[in-house]
């Protein structure tokens, strides 16, 4: 995992998502885990894009630019970025927990499987 000390020395990844890494269920279909050697970019721009906000992403979404993430001070909350949209218009949704943000994105895998 990123050391994400250097960044946010006060941030402790929440135990659902060290779970969820640990299982290796990083892959939803439409969201999948941003691979450790991307988030050092990906931290770094949101820094730049929203100064305002302490941003840890964790998931990409694969049709938009919608990223998840954990926001320092928010606890163990996810929010849904629109990464590159303009500063105040970034906020797509908020789930109050990892798990909550999983089953959803779970739940879109199935809605997208065809079926016979």
């Amino acid at each position: 995992m990123i050391d994400i000390k250097k960044y946010y020395p006060l941030f402790d990844y929440p135990e659902g998502y060290v779970k969820l890494k640990t299982l290796n269920l990083i892959n939803f279909d439409l969201w999948y885990f941003i691979p450790d050697e991307q988030l050092d970019i990906r931290i770094n721009g949101l820094k730049k894009r929203f100064p305002n906000r302490q941003l840890i992403p964790f998931a990409r979404r694969t049709d938009n630019d919608d990223i998840a993430c954990f926001e320092l001070g928010k606890g163990e909350c996810v929010q849904i970025i629109h990464d590159f949209s303009s500063p105040g218009y970034e906020q797509r949704e908020e789930y109050e927990s990892i798990w909550m943000w999983a089953r959803n994105a779970f739940d879109e895998l199935i809605q997208n499987e065809s079926y016979c």
